[in-house]
């Protein structure tokens, strides 16, 4: 299975691919969607929409997981940060991908252990978990692909309880 993880923003969408091949978890791409700052809201989401686009269809992505917006922002920034995350979700709806949403604490719960782990070690440990050489960075897409792991590694139990 391919899944796309998603960390919402307007100004830095980051993103992650993994699959799981016989048991183990690899990292397929990973990185920026970046927007230029000032530029029409507009603009930005659909730049966005778009580069979900390809990269849903270049990776032929089964599922999708985006990070939940975390609310403990400023009301402006938690708003851009739920459009952002709703072009992304719009994209897999229009291709008939199933999506998952993850709390910023279950994330970091399910790569690490702890769910009020730092940005420092959620890069190590999603680097440990997928075999990379380094730590990813930047932390928008070592994020993205923690939110992938999380949902590779929560999927089987959520089939599971749904067949139940």
């Amino acid at each position: 299975m391919v899944v796309m993880g998603i960390d919402p923003g307007t100004a830095a969408t980051g993103y992650g691919v993994v699959q799981r091949r016989d048991g183990r978890l690899a990292a397929l791409d990973g990185g920026l969607i970046a927007t230029p700052v000032g530029g029409a809201p507009e603009a930005r989401l659909a730049a966005i929409y778009e580069r979900v686009c390809e990269l849903l269809d270049e990776h032929l992505v089964g599922e999708l997981a985006v990070e939940d917006v975390y609310f403990g922002q400023n009301a402006r920034s938690a708003f851009a940060v739920g459009q952002a995350r709703g072009v992304v979700m719009l994209a897999a709806g229009r291709r008939a991908i199933p999506c998952a949403s993850y709390t910023p604490q279950q994330v970091k719960g399910a790569v690490c252990g702890n769910g009020r782990a730092g940005k420092a070690q959620v890069q190590r440990m999603v680097g440990a978990l997928l075999g990379l050489p380094a730590p990813p960075t930047p932390d928008h897409a070592a994020d993205a692909l923690a939110v992938a792991v999380c949902h590779l590694n929560r999927a089987p139990l959520a089939t599971a309880l749904a067949r139940a």
